[in-house]
């Protein structure tokens, strides 16, 4: 329908003006009502014109203000009923498009007053945005349309997405760009995104495979670019990662950083997000978040939120169960992120309570859950606090609440008591207004709707604030919650109330101070308030819902009333009446980027109007002295606390240094550079910049040498490690200090110098965190790798009963269990050691339990545990000296667990010796008081356990055993058979897949006092160990002394062999050895000083080195020498004479080793994994290496030795190695070429009888040996699964309670039997048929098809619908036809319709049917959908699937389903009444 107005009369206005100035002086405000049918999916102004857009997307219709929402009138140049979506143009405010359904559309270039139709080939995407425009002025024209082709297939279609683009703003035929899309956007496409990129540069998410069937594979989604619309040039973007670019979700530009998200493809991924940055189209930077949990990229779980051009932030779920995210903000150039703010409120749609206040740079709104905790568990609603920054998210406060209320009695709390009276406002989340929520473009002011107290409370029940200094300070200036808009740069404010209809607006000309009423004759609930979009204009816009009761008949039930404050009688304002207004006027929060911000505004207390309409206020900038904030590091250096230190030796220009000369010097970097985009003055200010002089000798050397830097320590190392994914490493000394290395060794400080610390420990989840335990109650933490540390407090001293003090979540970074002494001074008599929890890092503590041994998290990475749950090793009599608990034996040690975070106890076990972790299992040992044995108890959830039963002949009766690494599907567990006064030893027992029935894997394992045992497993390389044995186990009790022999297994513990040996040694000579007897043996896990010197890399796969000796028995250490095995232990080759310790670096492109049976001041290393070895001298005194170290990861080519002089064994000195400059030639990989690159295809199969290894053949990428280059952080290839084999007998083991003969089949063990069928599992899971159990059992972890069967016995049918026959499945299908059949002819007796029926009069055979729908009819109808259920079930289910697949890659695809309206953004609302 057309607008209809109502304007007073002349006589009428006249008199209202006379009036006026009686009563209240000259006051002329004007105003005009139109009416509407339906609210607006839109409603917006043209930037910086009167022109008003009103679109119906109900109706179909666009309605048209020329004056500011005074007159409407409907675009009559376009069909009634057609439009479906308007776009304005956001560079050119005189262009807008109304797109259709169809394929015609229409566009304005006169704002609105005309429209022209023009034609696409196809209907609009159903996106948000179908169209994308150039933001050069001079290419307004250049626009990109985003269309759906749908195709006929079957009952459906196949629909995809196609990009066209028009140069003229579709006053020509556009241009097919590009098929099969998900989303095109010019590069040049935001004002604040500024590079040098062609100027044409277009972007597209789409696939680079083709489909028929209408579905691609995520694989296949990448980024393309093009500078021609891809005429010719049609360039896949590999941001710098190669073609793994792959897996492509969505790409924009927000502010000056162009983002694409990644999924992450690499085998092992659990669907996680990668984002790619870059501020300039050239060079891409993956976005580096800090390692916690919390920091997990998921789809659909971040939202990049509002960013300054200095920095882009990013929201990211915490918990998926919950609407809680943390707040992320970047470094200048989007790739480095630190925390900002935790428990942030987002909604289910990902929109996320935070807003940036409009023209102040560095500050923002947001809303925290301060129940987090409470909520993640489902037991409590939100209760939400609102936090502000004013340094871009630095740093966090509450609100400071005004003192007084609107009517100036003071507030019911006080505002010293920030956690219980402070200022909470409604945000994005629950939105009650077009357009910002907060602020607009008059600088400075701000207001929300809130409540002041300890939280948020609901909107009904808050009141209306204001701030006139960006959010330093508040008022309240309305009761009640209010719609809310700023006029003429703040010089007039207009409230609305929100709660109720109302006839009357307030406003106000003093900043909030006095407010005025005006009513403007119709009583509506107020649906939005609006006016110009720079808040310029006296003219406001706002739209009421009219209740029923208050219609006038003909007239619409929504109305837009028009109000012009331009006439209340006030004088323009002159120069005199303005002053300036600094923004970010906090204390020490002036200065950002390197100047202070200010406008010029309008004083408080001048009764004028600005009138600058359609100027935006101007910012202006005062720059301040550079100061330390203004710098950050320089490349090639990173942060160590307050400084920034060198990775590594600076790289020069070529000639900048001559060799020989050991005094030359030059100028090279401070470590540190301004900022990009800083603006301080370096007048009064520091220059942290500048260049230094440097010593030649300290640069970073030309190619092919090696250098090395020494460090002193004043005491011995005892413990060190690196950060995961770090070149950061730890070291704590005897002296109790710390020192900290943020280059891999190359330079060493003290974080904390003036602490001692007992320990230190390493986030187990968190890559980022570590923390330093002191002796009594402080620790000090870091977040973000070691470049800062923080102190804490903590509720107890650690413990001294050997219990570990920290535990960490694997979800939760923040959820931490400290465990430390109380009441322990002195002789203590109630000495005992306590557990306390923490959710936010140690800022609150809450006790666990008293009396404990253990407290961990039941949650693991692979246990799917309740996150609340702990488990707790808890002393049954909790009184006394827990120190003399274990001598006594007097007092059990129970299992006891508790959710919700150990509210809700439950004791599991009344006795237990302990319980311990591995991958998914959760393993306890019970102690059983009438059997004076142990039981082990397997959990899966930490909650339900079952027994793990053993061979009749291996109760652990009065054993010890040791659970060992278990990463196949099975727990592999050593009993001890063999205990002092005798040596150790034991079995190695395997379990099933659920850890429950152990059998027999090898006897006779060798272990020591401590229950360490010979058993390693083999890194990358699933189900291969190495092991020792004792091969004299009946005259060892006797002698008192153990003969070890080596073993290997390559099929997950089903059959062991001996390590075959060399033919030669490393000189070429043949061994001594060589009868049958003679045999390769290596040293194991219980002679190593660090258990993490293991025998393999995860970068190699296949490359193991060990010491030991070719003979019949394993020589001692000092008598070995060393060895290496490339293709997973198959075969040796002695590598060098002597025992060693090694290091793998660079993904196996470097081994280092040095000599470990005597000092020494050289090591050797290898370019080729053994073949030839090199020497390099590190020191001109020798030294005693105690270890070899390098990150994690061995991608290094970095070394630290760490050892002592002999002439001074009380000190320590670290070796820092540099071997970066050996080679400067990258490694070339070549996924889709593998035999034209530096890697080579290998698989453990190459050299062995069996082809397969678990039921398939693998392929694995690795460097090949002789080819000397550098293979870097560079993404590995990921291994190739060729084909699934047939099973062998390789594939399976001995079932429980049976053993190998000699003949190696699986016989059952005298005097036990089997275990009974077990017939509920298999049918259970849906299988057809289940098998009598045999002898064998299936590998857990062999994928193998078809072939030898030895685990199945008699076939029997499963109970259910196989269990039938064919008479059974006839009387299914037919007897619901003949019930229908029945029930037809019953109805069709009982409704008139039979031949002889007597109808009565005013009989209406529908009646019954209208009456119930639920009725026979409801039936009868159902029978045709029946008939095709029968046939379809097939297709139905196939249907779905398709269904949800393509509706969950919505966002990401160029197929998909179309739904209805997803653009129709229509404002909903409850009727009012």
């Amino acid at each position: 329908m057309a607008p209809l107005h109502r304007t007073a009369s002349f006589l009428t206005l006249s008199i209202t003006l006379l009036l006026c100035f009686v009563l209240a002086g000259a006051q002329d405000i004007e105003k005009s009502i139109s009416y509407f049918n339906n609210l607006p999916a839109r409603l917006f102004f043209f930037d910086d014109t009167q022109t008003v857009i009103y679109h119906d997307v109900v109706e179909g219709n666009v309605y048209v203000s020329q004056d500011e929402g005074k007159s409407w009138a409907r675009a009559q140049d376009i069909p009634a009923g057609d439009a479906s979506m308007v776009i304005e143009h956001p560079f050119n405010n005189r262009y807008a498009f109304v797109l259709t359904r169809g394929k015609r559309h229409y566009r304005t270039e006169d704002r609105g007053r005309t429209w022209r139709s023009f034609d696409i080939p196809i209907v609009p995407a159903y996106m948000s945005k179908p169209l994308s425009f150039h933001s050069d002025p001079a290419k307004y024209g250049y626009i990109l349309y985003q269309g759906t082709v749908c195709d006929r297939s079957g009952w459906g279609s196949v629909c995809h997405d196609e990009t066209y683009y028009t140069k003229t703003a579709f006053g020509d035929q556009p241009q097919l760009l590009l098929t099969e899309t998900a989303r095109c956007q010019f590069a040049h496409s935001s004002k604040d995104f500024k590079h040098d990129a062609h100027s044409d540069l277009i972007y597209c998410v789409g696939f680079d495979t083709t489909s028929l069937t209408g579905t691609h594979s995520l694989s296949s989604s990448r980024l393309f670019s093009s500078t021609d619309f891809f005429q010719t040039e049609n360039k896949a973007e590999y941001l710098g990662i190669g073609k793994n670019a792959r897996g492509v979700i969505a790409f924009a530009i927000v502010s000056k950083f162009a983002v694409i998200a990644l999924k992450d493809l690499t085998p092992g991924s659990e669907g996680d997000m990668l984002l790619y940055v870059s501020v300039d189209t050239k060079t891409w930077a993956k976005a580096q978040f800090p390692h916690a949990t919390s920091a997990r990229l998921r789809e659909n779980g971040y939202t990049i939120v509002e960013s300054t051009i200095h920095s882009l932030a990013v929201d990211v779920v915490l918990q998926t169960e919950a609407s809680l995210g943390t707040l992320f903000v970047s470094n200048s150039n989007g790739t480095y992120f630190v925390e900002a703010l935790k428990d942030t409120n987002r909604n289910e749609m990902g929109y996320v309570d935070y807003e940036t206040i409009y023209g102040v740079e560095g500050v923002g709104l947001a809303n925290v859950v301060s129940n987090a905790a409470e909520v993640e568990r489902g037991a409590a609603s939100k209760q939400l606090k609102t936090m502000i920054t004013f340094d871009d998210g630095s740093s966090w406060s509450y609100l400071r609440p005004p003192s007084t209320d609107s009517e100036g009695r003071r507030i019911s709390c006080d505002p010293a008591d920030k956690n219980e009276c402070a200022l909470h406002l409604h945000s994005v989340t629950t939105p009650h207004n077009f357009g910002r929520i907060f602020s607009s473009p008059a600088p400075g002011f701000v207001m929300g709707v809130g409540s002041i107290g300890e939280y948020l409370k609901p909107y009904e029940d808050c009141d209306t604030f204001l701030s006139t200094d960006a959010g330093l300070t508040w008022r309240m200036v309305r009761r009640d919650a209010h719609k809310y808009e700023f006029g003429d740069q703040g010089s007039i404010l207009i409230a609305v109330n929100d709660e109720e209809g109302v006839d009357t607006v307030r406003y106000s000309t003093d900043e909030g101070r006095t407010w005025n009423s005006y009513n403007y004759g119709v009583q509506m609930r107020a649906r939005a308030l609006t006016s110009v979009s720079d808040a310029t204009s006296q003219k406001f816009v706002l739209l009421g819902q009219i209740a029923r009761r208050d219609q006038t008949a003909g007239q619409g039930r929504y109305a837009v009333v028009y109000l012009d404050f331009a006439g209340l009688g006030r004088r323009q304002c002159t120069d005199s009446d303005f002053e300036r207004w600094y923004a970010r006027s906090a204390a020490d929060k002036e200065c950002l980027m390197g100047h202070k911000q200010w406008y010029n505004r309008r004083k408080p207390d001048a009764d004028c109007y600005v009138g600058h309409k359609f100027e935006d206020p101007v910012e202006h900038e005062e720059s301040c002295p550079c100061s330390d904030e203004d710098f950050e590091c320089d490349y090639n250096f990173v942060r160590n606390g307050k400084e920034c230190v060198p990775v590594g030796p600076e790289p020069i220009p070529a000639g900048v240094c001559s060799a020989g000369d050991p005094d030359q010097t030059y100028m090279g970097s401070s470590g540190y550079r301004l900022i990009p985009g800083n603006t301080c003055s370096r007048q009064g200010g520091i220059s942290k910049d500048d260049k230094v002089e440097k010593k030649c000798s300290e640069a970073q050397p030309e190619e092919g040498q090696i250098r090395h830097q020494t460090s002193d320590f004043p005491a011995p190392i005892v413990q060190h490690s690196y950060f995961q994914e770090s070149q950061t490493i730890l070291v704590r000394l005897a002296d109790g200090s710390i020192w900290q290395s943020s280059n891999e060794g190359y330079t060493w400080s003290q974080p904390v110098p003036d602490q001692k610390f007992v320990v230190f420990y390493l986030h187990t989840y968190s890559n980022d965190r570590g923390y330093l335990v002191t002796a009594g109650k402080r620790y000090f933490y870091t977040t973000d790798t070691g470049k800062t540390w923080n102190p804490m407090e903590t509720p107890t001293v650690p413990n001294t009963f050997g219990a570990q003090v920290l535990h960490f979540h694997p979800q939760s970074s923040d959820y931490l269990i400290w465990t430390g002494n109380d009441q322990c001074e002195g002789f203590g008599a109630n000495c005992n050691a306590v557990a306390h929890y923490t959710r936010d890092n140690g800022r609150h503590w809450h006790v666990i339990e008293r009396y404990v041994r253990n407290c961990q998290w039941a949650r693991d990475a692979e246990i799917a545990a309740d996150r609340t749950l702990i488990l707790c090793e808890s002393w049954r009599d909790k009184s006394g000296n827990q120190r003399f608990f274990m001598q006594s034996g007097q007092n059990a040690l129970q299992l006891v667990s508790g959710t919700d975070y150990f509210a809700k106890k439950t004791k599991l076990f009344d006795h237990v010796v302990g319980f311990t972790k591995f991958s998914e299992y959760l393993i306890v040992a019970e102690y059983v008081q009438e059997r004076q044995s142990l039981e082990v108890q397997v959990s899966l959830d930490g909650k339900n356990f079952a027994t793990g039963l053993f061979p009749p002949d291996m109760r652990p009766t009065q054993h010890a055993y040791t659970m060992l690494e278990s990463t196949t599907m099975s727990v592999f567990l050593h009993v001890t058979t063999s205990e002092a006064p005798n040596p150790y030893w034991g079995s190695i027992l395997k379990s099933n897949s659920n850890g429950t029935y152990f059998g027999i894997s090898l006897h006779d394992v060798n272990r020591d006092e401590r229950g360490y045992v010979d058993f390693e497993k083999m890194i990358g390389l699933d189900g291969i160990a190495l092991v020792n044995v004792v091969s004299n186990p009946a005259e060892a009790p006797l002698t008192g002394s153990k003969k070890l022999q080596s073993r290997i297994t390559h099929n997950d513990g089903g059959s062991w062999k001996t390590l075959a040996p060399p033919s030669i040694d490393s000189n070429g000579l043949r061994y001594d050895c060589t009868s049958t007897n003679c045999a390769l043996h290596v040293h194991g896990y219980t002679e190593r000083r660090d258990p993490r010197a293991t025998y393999s890399t995860p970068s190699v796969p296949g490359l193991l080195m060990a010491v030991g000796n070719v003979g019949e028995t394993l020589a001692p250490y000092a008598e070995s020498d060393t060895f290496l095995s490339r293709d997973g232990g198959f075969t040796w080759e002695e590598v060098h004479k002597d025992a060693h310790l090694w290091e793998f670096g660079d993904s196996g492109s470097i081994l280092i080793m040095a000599n470990d049976e005597e000092a020494t001041d050289h090591v050797l290393f290898s370019t080729d994994e053994g073949k030839t070895w090199r020497e390099y001298q590190f020191s001109n005194e020798k030294m005693r290496v105690s270890s070899i170290v390098t990150v994690p990861s061995d991608t290094s080519r970095r070394f630290i030795l760490f050892g002592n002089y002999p002439r001074a064994p009380s000190t320590a000195v670290a070796v820092h190695i540099d071997f970066t400059t050996l080679t400067t030639k990258k490694c070339v990989l070549d996924v889709q070429d593998p035999g034209h690159d530096d890697f080579e295809l290998w698989s453990p199969s190459e050299e062995r009888a069996e082809r397969c290894l678990f039921g398939r053949q693998t392929l694995y990428h690795r460097r090949k040996r002789e080819t000397n280059c550098v293979v870097g952080t560079q993404p590995k290839a990921e291994e190739k699964v060729v084909r699934n084999c047939a099973c062998t007998e390789q594939d399976f083991e001995c079932e429980f309670n049976h053993v190998r003969n000699a003949n190696g089949e699986c016989v059952l063990v005298e005097g036990t039997q089997p275990l009974a069928d077990d017939p509920e599992t298999p049918c259970r899971q849906d299988a057809d048929y289940w098998y009598s159990r045999t002898a064998y059992r299936k590998i857990p972890y062999s994928t193998c098809e078809g072939g030898l069967t030895l685990d199945r016995g008699a076939e029997h049918v499963c109970p259910g619908f196989k269990a039938h026959g064919a008479l059974f499945w006839w009387t299914v299908i037919m007897l619901p036809f003949a019930f229908t059949a029945l029930v037809a002819y019953w109805w069709y007796r009982r409704s008139g319709m039979s031949r002889g029926a007597i109808r009565l009069p005013g009989g209406d055979p529908g009646m019954a049917y209208r009456r119930s729908q639920s009725g026979v009819g409801a039936t009868l109808a159902s029978v045709p959908w029946y008939l095709l259920g029968i046939a379809g079930i097939a297709w139905e289910y196939v249907s779905e699937a398709i269904d949800s697949a393509t509706s969950r890659f919505r966002s990401r695809t160029g197929y998909r389903n179309v739904p209805v309206d997803e653009d129709a953004q229509i404002l909903h609302f409850e009727d009012e009444e």
